[in-house]
């Protein structure tokens, strides 16, 4: 999990949202504020389809206007395969990370995909060295 969120206004336009996201190096922004504290997702994907395809001038579009939501969230103590199984369900790249409504951080695909090709390094070694972990030895 990523504790850093890039979090925008709701009120925000859609050119100011690309400049934090490029500032920041991130391909999302969660956007706050209207009804609730997680009123909506901004990703690459959002901009180029309801803005740049459509010839429509990014300082004049609200970022709230072109946001999915609602936003899939989960519990920090979530384990990584649920939180995996979730995001392929909802074909979803980024899914936040909430206690109630307050954002604690993200979890990506990439992130996912790190956790998972450690635990296969992980699992190769100890093929190689005939010895598996104490909390898989005995597990068929």
């Amino acid at each position: 999990m990523d504790p850093t969120v890039l979090t925008v206004d709701i009120q925000n336009d859609v050119l100011s949202c690309v400049r934090l996201m490029v500032d920041h190096g991130q391909g999302y922004a969660v956007i706050a504020g209207g009804d609730h504290p997680i009123s909506g997702i901004v990703t690459e994907h959002d901009i180029l389809e309801k803005v740049v395809a459509l010839e429509q001038d990014p300082s004049k579009i609200q970022v709230g206007a072109i946001a999915s939501h609602p936003v899939l969230t989960c519990r920090p103590d979530l384990p990584m395969d649920e939180v995996a199984a979730m995001m392929a369900e909802h074909r979803i790249r980024r899914i936040v990370v909430a206690e109630g409504e307050h954002v604690i951080g993200i979890i990506t695909a990439r992130s996912v995909l790190a956790m998972f090709r450690q635990f296969v390094d992980e699992i190769a070694t100890e093929v190689s060295a005939g010895t598996p972990s104490p909390s898989r030895a005995g597990t068929k």
